[in-house]
Order: structure tokens, then sequence, then C-alpha cells
């Protein structure tokens, strides 16, 4: 019995070593993709935030003012440094813009170039940034633009002031609903998913 015990060696054979790296290859397949998507629809949090942060900057600004303007300096609104997206209340705006600094060129924000180098492709913009209408009747858009899955196309964002019926966005690509109402943030090309 003693002499039984001695000749069995623990370990695993080739197969076995090659069944587990098989495993983890596939398990590793699947996980990587979908960590990666959840990654990205977590980047996109950015211009919902700033979006509603513009939107509450601006109705304030309309309740002292009774009118809304196209200039972020005026209304307050400064995102952190890094920001990803670029960021537009001017029909100006209605395409990527970069900047290097911390600049407010004609009612746009450009995406931070010192961390995030390339601009992305824009397709449809979700709505024209910029006011319409004759203050105090008067309604707002504004636009985000940025890149959260590192190709050229660009995630795209918009926001209105329009309360009284469900605006359309321009863009339907990947999105669950073309219509959004006032305050609430739409998304007309979802990189994510396109």
């Amino acid at each position: 019995m003693l002499n039984r015990l001695m000749k069995k060696k623990g370990g695993f054979t080739l197969i076995e070593l090659m069944i587990v790296v098989a495993i983890i290859g596939i398990l590793a397949a699947i996980a990587i993709p979908n960590f990666i998507r959840f990654q990205a629809k977590s980047k996109q949090s950015e211009a919902k935030t700033n979006l509603k942060a513009i939107f509450t900057a601006q109705k304030a600004y309309f309740g002292e003012k009774d009118k809304y303007v196209s200039d972020f300096k005026v209304v307050g609104f400064d995102p952190e440094p890094g920001n990803r997206f670029s960021y537009g209340i001017n029909a100006a705006c209605n395409e990527a813009k970069a900047v290097t600094d911390r600049n407010y060129v004609g009612g746009c924000i450009g995406q931070d170039l010192a961390r995030f180098t390339e601009t992305p492709t824009v397709g449809t913009q979700p709505l024209t940034a910029g006011v319409s209408g004759t203050c105090p009747n008067c309604d707002f858009s504004a636009v985000a633009v940025g890149n959260v899955d590192n190709d050229k196309n660009a995630d795209t964002w918009g926001i209105t002031s329009l309360a009284t019926s469900a605006t359309t966005l321009q863009g339907t690509c990947g999105i669950d609903t073309n219509k959004i109402g006032g305050g609430e943030p739409g998304n007309a090309y979802n990189d994510v998913s396109c």
C-alpha cells in the first residue's frame, strides 16, 4: 500500500490545463466586450450631467432676466477640466469644437485637448443649439458632442427648454426614443451601440 501511494504523484495533465485555459479564454471573450461597453456607457454620464447643469443655469438666468443667452460665461456654466465632451448653446457649436484652454468661444466649450486629443466626427446633431423665439417667449437648446469608445464617431446629446411638447431629435441611431421633453437630455447618436 505504501508503494502505491509513493507512485501516485500530484499534478495536472496537459489536457486538464488546456481545458482550463480554454474556459478562461471563453470567459474573457464574453466579459471584455461587455466591460468596454459598460465603461463607454458610464462616460455618457458626463454629457447628461453637464447638459442638466446648463439647463439649470439657463433657467436661473431666465428667472432673473426673462431671457436666455448663448454665452456660457453669462449663465455661469464651467465644466470641470478634463471634459470629454464639447458643449454648445450657440448655433456655431453644431459641430465638435476642441480648444486647448478653457476659452469660451461663441457659446462653445470644447473638449479638453490635453486629455482627449482626437476630435470625433459628428454625424447628425440632436438639436440646433441656441436661443429661438423672442424673449420672454423664447426657448433654448444646448448640445454635447464627445467620443466615448475611441472611434471616429461622436456621441451626441441635446437638451431643450421646450416643455409644452416633446421635441424630436434629428438622429436616431442606437437610442430608445427620438422625443425628449424640456429639461431632459436626449441622445441622438449613441456611440456605444452604433
